[in-house]
């Protein structure tokens, strides 16, 4: 046997024994059985350590979404209406809201955000400039138009020259409400004029002089109180529980300012970008924003309409279907 085969010392070990005098304590059996072990350990090193040296997170497809918003309902739309959609698929999904519109882009381009839901064409092609990103149009969802409210006065017939009206003070939502104040005939504003850059000061009156207060858009809300009017988004309207339609007047909100979804378009054949854009033009989509009073008044993507007008053709056409 092996145990008999094994050179055993006969006394105490000499501690000043060179190796050439040690080497007699190891049988020549015992080297083949070392270096079996050693394989063995490294083999096992090796299977736990293939899975990292063979997989990099750029291979890997991405499990979680993170979607920016401003301190609106696209929101609302967002949490109940898509992100259902998108956990059903097993994707994480998470929410950031920032503070103030303008910190959304910046948020996108560098990647602590993978889509935002609060940005207009128009402003999008600005900041696209501003910031050198690489912002695009991912998909549409309903839009709140601007509409000028005020609870001093019940009807138009009241404004006066000397009246305060409170405005949006960022360039693209300003240009839209005193869009709304031109076609009134209260100011005029020369033609041709640019969205991004546009300034208070290419206003001048025309039936009236008005005061004219800039705020930033989350602050008009609040701030109606002490105004006699004031052009407020849509989404802040039906965010505190109030009614588009109750206007004093409800814009008519060119494409330009349709609230779109947005991505980097470096991103637009990552899978988890076209499963996004999937959610928001669902069947499920839909009929959550079209059942929900929230959003009465919204501007619905022309794909819907396109939808229900077909719809309505289709039942006139045959009256079983009523």
């Amino acid at each position: 046997m092996l145990s008999n085969a094994m050179t055993r010392p006969t006394g105490p070990i000499d501690p000043d024994a060179t190796p050439s005098r040690m080497w007699h304590f190891f049988h020549p059996l015992m080297i083949p059985l070392l270096g079996a072990g050693l394989m063995l350990l490294t083999s096992c090193g090796n299977s736990e350590e293939s899975p990292q040296q063979n997989t990099t997170p750029s291979t890997l497809p991405q499990s979680t979404i993170t979607v920016g918003f401003g301190p609106s309902t696209y929101i609302n739309q967002f949490e109940n209406g898509v992100k259902p959609i998108l956990e059903a698929q097993g994707y994480r999904v998470e929410t950031k809201t920032f503070s103030q519109n303008s910190m959304i882009p910046a948020a996108l381009k560098e990647g602590a955000i993978d889509a935002s839901v609060h940005i207009s064409t128009a402003n999008m092609i600005e900041m696209n400039r501003r910031l050198d990103a690489d912002m695009i149009v991912w998909a549409d969802t309903p839009s709140a138009p601007q509409s000028l409210r005020s609870l001093k006065h019940q009807t138009l017939d009241a404004i006066q020259d000397g009246m305060s009206v409170g405005l949006p003070n960022d360039p693209v939502n300003l240009e839209r409400a005193v869009r709304i104040l031109e076609d009134l005939d209260w100011v005029e504003i020369p033609p041709d004029l640019e969205i991004a850059t546009f300034h208070i000061n290419s206003v001048t009156p025309k039936k009236y002089a008005l005061k004219l207060v800039l705020m930033d858009s989350a602050q008009l809300p609040r701030a109606l109180a002490d105004l006699d009017f004031a052009i407020i988004n849509g989404n802040y309207v039906a965010n505190q529980g109030d009614k588009i339609s109750d206007g004093l007047v409800i814009e008519d909100s060119p494409p330009e300012h349709l609230v779109k979804v947005a991505i980097r378009a470096v991103n637009q054949d990552k899978p988890w970008a076209h499963d996004l854009k999937a959610a928001y033009e669902s069947d499920a989509f839909e009929a959550y924003i079209r059942s929900d009073e929230l959003f009465d008044g919204f501007i619905y993507p022309k794909a819907w309409q396109k939808e229900s007008n077909q719809t309505d053709r289709s039942n006139q056409s045959n009256p079983d279907n009523l």
